[in-house]
């Protein structure tokens, strides 16, 4: 397996498992047949730290499609050396901290960790055109 193709299912498996800690503090403040209802603006709010780390899922999604999308290009067109292997474990670990610190409530940190991954993706789209 190439390792962009690793990094890329360590994102993915990531972004699968994100949902359980902020569903787990819906069933907490809700209860389980609360957090398994349909959605009403008389719900409950989430902790503060769920709410943030449910955002940071959605961001993670939206950068998924992208991140994911490159790296099968990459794959198809069988581009793979150290800058594209090193992007796509940056744009991992970039993920990683970006839940964990937006979860925390760092903005600025939230915002580097961000800026991050997107140069990350912006190295692997060059790539694709021998640019890097």
């Amino acid at each position: 397996m190439k390792l962009e193709l690793f990094w890329l299912a360590l994102t993915t498996i990531l972004t699968g498992l994100l949902w359980i800690p902020y569903m787990l503090d819906r069933i907490s403040i809700r209860g389980f047949m609360g957090a398994m209802a349909n959605p009403s603006p008389r719900d409950k709010s989430h902790s503060p730290w769920a709410t943030r780390l449910l955002f940071a899922h959605m961001n993670t999604i939206e950068n998924l499609v992208i991140f994911g999308l490159l790296v099968l290009v990459l794959a198809q067109l069988e581009i793979s050396n150290r800058t594209t292997v090193l992007a796509s474990a940056a744009f991992f670990w970039s993920r990683l901290a970006y839940v964990v610190i937006y979860t925390l409530g760092i903005p600025v940190l939230r915002t580097l960790a961000f800026a991050v991954g997107f140069v990350a993706q912006a190295v692997l789209a060059l790539a694709i055109f021998h640019v890097v």
